[in-house]
């Protein structure tokens, strides 16, 4: 009868070659480390380029309005207060819009607003005719004129 011993030599164990799977090498987490650190690095440029990009076309804040009122409702009109913000002296042509109770859409229109000299805001009324009665009354954008 032999004798097995269970005694492990010092150092590592040697596994017969191919029975468990390719040896990592050392190093190998780091590389990892360092590319999932460089994709990210390049996603988060990339979503800022987007950002900016898009913040240039769609988000001018120099031409911002907001309703300050909406009054003197009936069956055929709404008078809107509100106040535009623009460059210095400059203008801004806006939208109105007036919706009733169901969110439709019932009436519509541009209006052309002038800051006096020096000054960046501007505060107006405008009577916005409409096709039925008027729920709401508001100012859906307002951009430089063309």
């Amino acid at each position: 009868m032999t004798e097995t011993h269970a005694t492990i030599s010092p150092g590592a164990p040697v596994f017969p070659a191919g029975r468990y799977g390719r040896r990592r090498a050392p190093g190998g987490k780091r590389r990892r480390t360092l590319l999932a650190a460089l994709a990210l690095l390049a996603l988060v440029a990339t979503l800022t380029v987007i950002s900016v990009r898009l913040y240039r076309q769609y988000g001018d804040p120099a031409y911002d309005a907001q309703v300050i009122t909406y009054t003197d409702i009936t069956d055929k009109q709404v008078l809107v207060d509100f106040r535009v913000t623009v460059p210095p002296g400059g203008s801004a042509v806006c939208v109105l819009r007036a919706r009733d109770r169901a969110g439709a859409e019932v009436g519509r229109e541009q209006v052309t607003v002038t800051a006096d000299p020096g000054d960046r805001h501007v505060t107006t009324q405008h009577r916005l005719a409409t096709t039925a009665r008027p729920f709401i009354g508001e100012v859906l954008r307002c951009r430089p004129p063309s």
